[in-house]
């Protein structure tokens, strides 16, 4: 029987948002991560099949396939195709269930699954500009939904979403600030110890220097700094820019093939893609869709949450991973132990890869046998990822 693996996995340092790779093209960002990606592994870059490549601002400097012209930036064989796609913020993470699905099916050999986003060079929202992305149809359906609003452009609003969750789970905005430092703290940890180190591939700046570190970790953060933030969704909310994720750019990268394959080319497998699902829920929270993921996700696997040895559930507000702990029964040890986007940042394009690259190290590391990932996605979504490690 057939299997996908993964057999390489790399990122970029996540940057802040006008900080160290604000002056990097992000076509050029993805062909950085391409290019370390052949490297690590070995991989002759002819002998891949397609290039599957998450985005979600497809416009300007991120429009026209950026997976194909990351493809050709990085010095790739021309017969190297590649395929831009949006899922919002799990955009790479279902790149990644692409790939395993392209592979199983015979479809292709070896396929690289990743993503980037530049929030500095393309704003997040600017593919909007100048078009209402959601028709009268829809303004009907959730016509009088509480956090649905009608005469707004993006009537679905994910801060609001955070805000009816924290109503709902009844968090106070002292437990969001200390998840939020709890985050900065576990990353500052995991840095300081070289954690993120091997699954790095550093950045050269045009200042002949290089980018080597994630750099969105506040280390001189505290529960009083938290608490004097202002709460931008709800004049009474308990959600601030400080228990959000943080708006970055950067890019990460993943080669998947079958065991038999990699067997064949002398590449020993990270870790198998043991089962892949997608779910969806309401779209005015939007951010709920992980607790059913990751309940099909266990269901499908015939695993128990117990038997999970670390889960990464991305942390877009703290509200989300809350929520999920609250329903799941997880053991909150295990939850995000390198810290999450609220500390190192949400390149959305790239998060599901980089999420992915991060928790496959931290496996290999302490030798967890089952690692799961799921994040909430525009509209209602999220996927959910259970990967063994080999």
């Amino acid at each position: 029987m057939s299997d996908a693996v993964i057999v390489g996995a790399v990122r970029t340092p996540v940057g802040r948002r006008k900080g160290s790779l604000a002056d990097v093209h992000p076509v050029d960002l993805s062909a950085h991560v391409l290019r370390a990606l052949a490297e690590r592994t070995g991989v002759d870059p002819a002998l891949v099949d397609e290039v599957f490549w998450g985005c979600v601002s497809q416009v300007g400097e991120q429009s026209w396939n950026i997976a194909r012209n990351g493809v050709l930036a990085a010095g790739w064989p021309e017969s190297v195709p590649g395929t831009t796609l949006d899922r919002q913020c799990g955009s790479s993470q279902q790149a990644l269930h692409f790939a395993a699905a392209t592979v199983l099916s015979g479809q292709a050999e070896l396929v690289v699954a990743g993503g980037v986003e530049s929030m500095t060079r393309v704003p997040m929202g600017s593919s909007v500009a100048g078009g209402m992305p959601f028709s009268a149809a829809i303004a009907e359906r959730y016509r009088g939904v509480e956090g649905f609003a009608e005469d707004s452009p993006l009537p679905f609003n994910q801060g609001v979403g955070a805000e009816l969750i924290a109503q709902r789970w009844r968090f106070s905005r002292t437990q969001l600030d200390e998840f939020a430092l709890a985050s900065h703290e576990k990353a500052a940890a995991a840095q300081d110890a070289g954690a993120f180190d091997p699954e790095l591939a550093p950045v050269a700046l045009g200042d002949g220097g290089k980018f080597a570190a994630d750099e969105g970790i506040r280390r001189d953060t505290s529960l009083e700094k938290l608490a004097g933030l202002a709460t931008p969704f709800r004049a009474d909310g308990v959600v601030t820019a400080g228990s959000a994720s943080q708006i970055s750019d950067g890019a990460a990268a993943l080669a998947v093939t079958t065991s038999e394959w990699a067997s064949r080319h002398g590449l020993r497998p990270l870790a198998r893609i043991h089962t892949a699902v997608g779910a969806a829920d309401d779209p005015v929270t939007m951010l709920t869709a992980p607790i059913p993921a990751t309940a099909k996700a266990l269901r499908r696997a015939g695993l128990g949450i117990e038997e999970i040895g670390v889960y990464e559930v991305n942390e877009a507000f703290a509200p989300v991973p809350l929520a999920w702990l609250a329903e799941t029964e997880a053991d909150p040890e295990r939850l995000n132990p390198r810290g999450g986007a609220i500390a190192l940042g949400h390149p959305l394009g790239a998060s599901g890869a980089r999420i992915m690259t991060t928790m496959l190290q931290h496996m290999r590391d302490n030798g967890i046998r089952y690692g799961l990932q799921t994040m909430c996605e525009g509209g209602g979504m999220a996927n959910a990822t259970i990967v063994e490690l080999l």
